[in-house]
């Protein structure tokens, strides 16, 4: 079975979307299943036609020369039809699998159906959600209704969909789509990748000037939604409550700017530390220099309807998590079990919890550990990657042999 997967963006770049991305080619190639890679124009313009990193080839896209909105997807739309053409002509794959946004959706539904290929559609989040969050549309607006239209439109012309989580599952549901033609495949981990050293790695505590610290820890992208603001202005209270306090915030986007400034402007940069951007191969070292994970997401439509990977990584890295209770992490911690929950955009319950978190040694190890293994049990991609398989395979049963064009 061969698989022709249309990525936003892909490695080098790091993400949580590029690493649900690399879980499911990995796993499914584990599977004995072959899988072909695209990316749209958008993040990996490339006059070459393919790039090979870390044992993948991922076919690229040409840049497109169109700055205007609107204009500017139709012309990336445009150029993805034309690199799927020329793959599929080449290579031949049994089903086409486009992953969020939208605008890969649409093309490969257009080209799926001029070659008689059967198409997945892979919901991760809904485009007008998080472009709300990053302020460039407004909630309810001409590019907000018409987002929200295609999105409906390629999720009822797609064979089928996948969705990530029950919440977003339910959304699609409510649009009109058959219960029947969604199923979940929700975040997962690879813990091969994410193996436990036989001792945790001091070093690069002393690097950063940890030693004998409490330290709180973040680690992923700075969007608005995520709530990092919270953690920067509970740190007063905080440091007053928790002896040694120390953050690190590992990552870096658009609010980093911001969350500098409150660190600056509140005077805590005693207590702070952005370390950027790291390589995914070092990211275990800064899991164990972390004595705590936070992840205080803001409420909003997109962290209600999204559930995110980071938290899943830090479980099975046996680290506790403290977390906001919106409905994606809902999805993945049960209340002082597998992890905690407080209160969303309330710093004086996050503050609250954490206190009592770090009070507590013993509680955080029996809840890291409870952690760990629902990640092994369930939240593995050698565990959910089957799902794939139940729809890949109904979907060939019931497809006509595909017919190339010339």
């Amino acid at each position: 079975m061969r698989i022709l997967h249309v990525f936003d963006h892909s490695l080098p770049l790091q993400s949580g979307y590029v690493s649900r991305s690399m879980g499911i080619i990995r796993s499914q190639q584990a599977r004995g299943w072959e899988t072909l890679h695209l990316t749209t124009p958008r993040y990996h313009p490339s006059t070459a036609s393919y790039e090979a990193i870390d044992g993948q080839i991922f076919h690229r896209s040409r840049k497109v020369h169109v700055s205007a909105p609107v204009l500017r997807e139709f012309a990336e739309m445009q150029e993805t039809k034309r690199r799927l053409t020329e793959i599929i002509r080449a290579e031949r794959p049994d089903i086409l699998h486009a992953h969020s946004p939208v605008i890969n959706a649409l093309p490969a539904i257009s080209v799926a159906r001029q070659f008689g290929l059967p198409v997945v559609y892979e919901v991760r989040a809904f485009w007008e959600d998080a472009a709300v969050d990053h302020g460039t549309v407004r909630e309810g607006g001409l590019r907000y209704r018409a987002s929200r239209q295609l999105e409906t439109y390629a999720m009822r012309s797609a064979d089928r969909i996948v969705a990530l989580c029950e919440p977003l599952r339910a959304e699609i549901v409510a649009r009109g789509i058959p219960a029947e033609h969604i199923t979940v495949v929700p975040n997962a981990v690879d813990t091969r990748l994410l193996s436990l050293t036989a001792a945790p790695d001091q070093g690069l505590r002393g690097e950063l000037g940890l030693f004998g610290r409490t330290v709180l820890g973040f680690i992923g992208s700075f969007y608005a939604y995520e709530g990092l603001d919270l953690l920067l202005n509970a740190v007063p209270v905080l440091s007053q409550r928790i002896p040694e306090l120390a953050i690190i915030l590992v990552g870096g986007g658009p609010e980093e700017e911001r969350l500098r400034k409150i660190v600056q402007d509140s005077g805590i940069e005693q207590f702070v530390r952005f370390t950027g951007r790291v390589h995914h191969d070092e990211v275990a070292r800064y899991y164990d220099a972390v004595d705590v994970m936070v992840f205080p997401r803001r409420r909003n439509r997109l962290t209600e309807l999204v559930t995110p990977l980071k938290p899943l990584e830090a479980m099975a890295q046996v680290k506790p998590v403290v977390a906001s209770d919106v409905g994606g992490h809902r999805e993945l911690i049960r209340d002082s079990e597998t992890g905690y929950l407080f209160a969303a955009d309330d710093v004086t319950a996050f503050a609250t919890k954490l206190e009592a978190v770090v009070a507590d040694a013993c509680d955080r190890r029996r809840v890291a550990a409870n952690g760990r293994r629902f990640v092994e049990k369930e939240r593995t991609w050698d565990a959910v990657v089957e799902r794939y398989g139940a729809v890949y395979e109904q979907l060939l049963r019931n497809n006509r042999p595909a017919q190339l064009v010339a």
